[in-house]
């Protein structure tokens, strides 16, 4: 597969890599007179923040690892022949990026954040600190099933932690959500500004979005052993009275354009990549009769049609096929991390659990109104739209909500979390693919030859834990 990433972002992250040198044990002072002003050996919060929210939106939301979901669950693909990742010939190797991007970039980081912010008593910072590290694990865990944690981040510089087991990582998760709420309650004086490049300092938000988080996953786990979907569905519901209430909730980056400064995903669709548009998300819309077509995916270059590639296929001129539209790869586009217009489908869905279609009927035509509207969709076209999918069938309810929260949640790695949990959109396996659809990243190379464990024998079609057969 070809990485595309991301020379461009190596000077914003020159001070992040510093830190990770540090923590992972620079020299012992001999003599203080050799310190060096040049290697600082305590950095504020304000300069550690700017970088970590850079790298979960460049490296985990919208890097290596889930372009190469987005082909598994068909939102994508490559112009490339047989045999690749898209078809499901996978390597360890292939996900060593992803792993150091997770622990060293991201992780890490965020634990000296919050180890930094509790030494100051700097609760605001925490709180940011705690509800992205919960978005990292979640993002690690949901990739590899058990992970290190409580051996990797305890204060010791252990290089060979052992695995905790999903469900203890999702109850960490759980855990630090609340903590950060309780941080975000204690109402300190001092705030970020600039330096968050997400909310801009805005507690308020910061607070809703780790509510509406918490919701997120507690419906992961509707299918869990020894957990049960109304139980979960009903934690979701409870979450989401303190949740995003508008679009102006979003966790999201916004990227300047112009060299340097891109949405990532405009490089991931750029003029060096063959990534284009998957057939299965650009007919799925046209069949449907779906005006977001037009907003969601740009016109081939070459025919001016709006045409997806089916892997597999024979290969046809690049320009033959469409790309995203700027909305969403644009070099001025943003990434949306997670937005209102989700949450609206996990209400959903959380409503058609404990009390049933009915209810959720006018939640999900909510959900699928914002949507269209962000996107400029004319109200005539959704009204003619919601005529023919906005009624909920309770026997086909859960379908129709996973299926029109997965065009909504285009180019997000919940649409393949989605797809694992409920089977929902109904996919078929590529051409000439080696196996089924893939339920999982393998663990890394580097892990398997610096830190040996029992899970790391696990393939891409093994499931885990959270995704149950039941």
């Amino acid at each position: 597969m070809i990485n595309v990433f991301k020379i461009k972002e190596m000077k914003k992250l020159s001070i992040l890599f510093l830190l990770v040198v540090l923590s992972l044990g620079g020299c012992k002072k001999i003599l203080d007179v050799n310190d060096d002003p040049n290697r600082p050996i305590d950095v504020q919060e304000s300069l550690i923040l700017p970088p970590v929210e850079l790298a979960i939106s460049d490296y985990l939301y919208a890097g290596n690892a889930n372009i190469i979901l987005q082909d598994w669950i068909q939102s994508t693909a490559p112009n490339q022949p047989n045999p690749g990742l898209w078809n499901y010939q996978a390597f360890n190797v292939n996900w060593d990026s992803d792993w150091y991007n997770a622990y060293v970039v991201c992780l890490n980081n965020l634990q000296l954040l919050d180890a930094k912010a509790t030494l100051s008593g700097n609760t605001n910072y925490g709180a940011i600190a705690k509800i992205l590290k919960a978005y990292s694990l979640a993002y690690a865990t949901d990739l590899w099933g058990d992970i290190p944690y409580s051996a990797a981040f305890n204060g010791t510089q252990n290089l060979t932690p052992v695995y905790d087991k999903q469900e203890d990582i999702y109850k960490e998760i759980q855990s630090l959500l609340d903590n950060a709420i309780a941080d975000v309650n204690k109402d300190y004086t001092i705030k970020p500004g600039s330096d968050d490049f997400y909310y801009n300092g805005d507690m308020d938000a910061w607070k809703k979005l780790a509510y509406t988080l918490k919701a997120r996953y507690y419906m992961h786990l509707t299918k869990a052993p020894g957990y049960t979907a109304t139980a979960q569905a009903a934690l979701a519901l409870a979450a989401l009275e303190n949740g995003m209430t508008a679009n102006a909730d979003d966790l999201k980056m916004a990227y300047s354009g112009g060299a340097g400064s891109e949405n990532p995903w405009n490089l991931t669709f750029g003029p060096v990549s063959t990534k284009v548009l998957n057939a299965t998300f650009v007919e799925t819309l046209r069949t449907r009769n779906d005006p977001r077509l037009t907003k969601m995916v740009a016109p081939a270059i070459e025919t001016g049609l709006y045409t997806g590639r089916r892997i597999g296929s024979a290969l046809g001129n690049l320009e033959s096929y469409s790309l995203g539209s700027n909305y969403y790869s644009g070099e001025t586009a943003s990434t949306y991390l997670m937005t209102y217009t989700e949450a609206e489908f996990i209400k959903a869905e959380a409503t058609l659990i404990v009390s049933g279609a009915a209810a959720a009927q006018s939640i999900y035509v909510d959900g699928i109104t914002n949507h269209m509207n962000r996107l400029g969709v004319a109200s005539s076209d959704i009204t003619s739209y919601l005529a023919a999918r906005g009624t909920l069938n309770q026997a086909t309810a859960l379908q129709q909500i996973i299926e029109e929260k997965s065009v909504a949640n285009f180019l997000s790695t919940e649409t393949y979390n989605d797809w694992r949990r409920t089977g929902f959109p109904v996919l078929t396996k590529v051409d000439g693919a080696l196996s089924d659809i893939p339920r999982r990243a393998m663990y890394p190379q580097t892990e398997l030859t610096t830190n040996p464990q029992p899970q790391q024998t696990a393939k891409i079609t093994d499931r885990v834990w959270w995704d149950a057969t039941n």
